[in-house]
């Protein structure tokens, strides 16, 4: 399955500063730029920075950034699902996770989420692909946000709501085991009925008895 890369990029005014939100950003310009220190949701920075170069090299792999200007303060990853994880069963080619977004605490209710989201989604790019995210509270920073659980999850469905992403039933014991975890979805306008098949067979495992 050939991957359609469109690149794209914006500028957004700051007083007198200017932020830059781009992408898909190949490796070679993604290795040119430091990141954020605040960008440590998931790991490190420095670490967190060689896992968006190794993300940014995969065929399907998009990174979209936003930068000040040669640091990286807000990325948004899309990617293959993990090897260890259900939504990989089948090896769908065009079944695509949202991975990852953060945005430092600097830079937040600027609306970067939103620019960064739709920027992957621009010239139809995107049409070809299942897009799913898995949304668990201990992923999100509520401490740094100040909103409990349930306004947080109302924040990330608008925010995923811009790309017309919607919210599926799944029986995934993660998502299950928390009722603020949900599982949000965007199926493309090109997706075959067979994947979308398949993708309710993977959303969807428990066998009941009665």
């Amino acid at each position: 399955m050939e991957h359609l890369k469109l690149y794209h990029v914006q500028t957004i005014p700051l007083e007198e500063r200017c932020l830059v939100v781009e992408g898909p950003v190949p490796p070679g310009r993604l290795s040119e730029l430091i990141m954020h220190p605040d960008l440590d949701a998931f790991r490190r920075p420095a670490e967190q920075h060689k896992a968006l170069l190794e993300i940014a090299g995969l065929e399907e792999g998009r990174i979209i950034i936003t930068r000040e200007e040669n640091m990286i303060v807000g990325y948004v990853t899309f990617h293959y699902p993990d090897e260890q994880e259900r939504w990989s069963q089948g090896n769908m080619e065009d079944l695509v996770e949202l991975g990852a977004i953060e945005v430092a605490n600097d830079y937040r209710s600027l609306g970067l989420g939103q620019k960064m989201i739709k920027t992957a989604f621009e010239d139809g790019q995107m049409e070809q692909y299942i897009v799913f995210t898995t949304e668990y509270y201990w992923h999100w920073d509520l401490k740094s946000s100040g909103l409990n659980v349930w306004d947080y999850r109302k924040m990330m469905e608008r925010l995923m709501k811009v790309v017309d992403m919607v919210w599926y039933a799944t029986d995934d014991p993660e998502i299950c085991s928390h009722p603020a975890n949900c599982l949000m979805v965007r199926i493309g306008r090109d997706v075959p009925i067979s994947s979308k098949e398949q993708f309710d067979r993977i959303r969807f495992q428990q066998r009941f008895m009665y």
